[in-house]
């Protein structure tokens, strides 16, 4: 399924700060993850209800979070500081786009704090991972697959959703973001 990504600005002369950056690659992975989502639906693997759909759209994003933190500093050659910034504003605008989408499905809550919890845990666990030219190490992509099989279960044929995400998924969603930050910077 292909998704079309917007990787331009309507004015590409004008500065961009590194808010405008950032919420620029939160609404674009927002569209990858969703695409994800539907994807491994479309490849029959099943979903019990929106909470699961929600909670793969949630590792897709963190996913995309920790590459983007990587690309920042290896690709683009971010410093620190500008990293720091880029990472939270973009960390921040995907939990609004969950929050306006969660809201939408399953009514008034707080959507933003687990989010923030899950955040911080996978990004520990990403940071023991390697990112290089080729893309993201086997072991990166073993846990998004191993985090979505857990959402997922392994009913129904699920039990091999951890080979479309190492194997497909897991390697476009690295292309879709790397394109879209590239051309943002």
């Amino acid at each position: 399924m292909a998704l079309r990504i917007r990787t331009h600005w309507h004015d590409d002369d004008a500065e961009r700060t590194i808010e405008e950056i950032a919420g620029a690659i939160a609404f674009n992975a927002w569209r990858i993850s969703k695409n994800m989502a539907i994807n491994l639906h479309g490849e029959n693997f099943v979903y019990d209800d929106d909470e699961q759909r929600f909670g793969v759209i949630t590792e897709y994003l963190l996913f995309q979070l920790a590459l983007t933190d990587r690309i920042a500093s290896d690709r683009i050659g971010l410093d620190d500081e500008s990293r720091r910034k880029l990472v939270l504003a973009t960390a921040k605008a995907m939990a609004a786009h969950l929050q306006d989408n969660m809201r939408d499905i399953f009514g008034e809550g707080d959507y933003v704090q687990p989010f923030v919890a899950k955040l911080n845990e996978r990004g520990s666990e990403y940071a023991e991972f390697s990112l290089n030219d080729d893309g993201p190490s086997y072991p990166f992509m073993r846990h998004l697959g191993y985090e979505i099989q857990q959402i997922m279960g392994s009913g129904h044929d699920n039990r091999w959703v951890i080979d479309q995400v190492m194997d497909k998924d897991g390697f476009e969603v690295y292309k879709q973001i790397i394109r879209v930050i590239d051309s943002l910077f």
